[in-house]
């Protein structure tokens, strides 16, 4: 099982500085974190963390432009030749901006 306790994420898309980074959290297969930056005011996730390392959690957010959205991810860790992971995600939003989509994470190197 991979140790998520205080590792930090941003979605490849966005450059350093430039879009949401997230921190997770872990107590035994327990995963929560909190996210924010770019459009995302603040966002807060809680799930699970399976054996193979892998992830579910639903997650909520509100945005810069009053926007609140619901959703779901299920995530894949796929370990990098420096160490980092990159977590490939399927997620799905719920509600008036209902949605799907793929993304990937990297995890932010220790400064």
């Amino acid at each position: 099982m991979i140790d998520y306790d205080g590792r930090r994420f941003r979605d490849v898309a966005y450059s350093a500085g430039d879009g949401p980074s997230a921190t997770y959290r872990q107590r035994g297969d327990l995963l929560w974190g909190d996210f924010s930056g770019g459009s995302v005011r603040r966002g807060a996730l809680t799930g699970l963390c399976h054996p193979d390392g892998s992830i579910e959690f639903t997650y909520t957010m509100t945005l810069a432009d009053g926007s609140v959205l619901a959703g779901h991810c299920a995530s894949t860790p796929e370990t990098l030749p420096d160490g980092r992971i990159r977590l490939h995600e399927r997620w799905q939003r719920y509600g008036a901006q209902a949605d799907t989509g793929v993304s990937q994470l990297d995890e932010i190197a220790a400064d």
